[in-house]
């Protein structure tokens, strides 16, 4: 199928398939937002066969006390709820 022909939910799965990527990246890579990303990679991940294959996510972590444990490990928090830095690293997306 022809790049072309596909949707970006296609697009993004097929790319998610080669390596992993944040956010940030595929909003810049596909020209969305990072919040259309991760919509469209929540719903690429409702859309795998459990058998073969599946969306694994590197969680976000703050980079000053390196808190892991968010509530929902797609999104992409604004700040850290341990020690209130904002300087959280983007959750990491890769089909498998």
């Amino acid at each position: 199928m022809r790049e072309a022909d596909q949707t970006t939910r296609e697009r993004i799965a097929a790319h998610l398939r080669e390596t992993t990527a944040s956010p940030s990246a595929l909003a810049t890579e596909f020209d969305v937002t990072a919040g259309t990303a991760i919509d469209h990679v929540r719903h690429v991940a409702q859309s795998l066969s459990g058998d073969d294959e599946q969306l694994l996510v590197a969680p976000p972590e703050c980079r000053d006390c390196g808190f892991s444990d968010f509530d929902d490990p797609a999104n992409r928090p604004s700040r850290c709820p341990e020690c209130k830095s904002e300087s959280v690293e983007d959750p990491e997306f890769r089909i498998a």
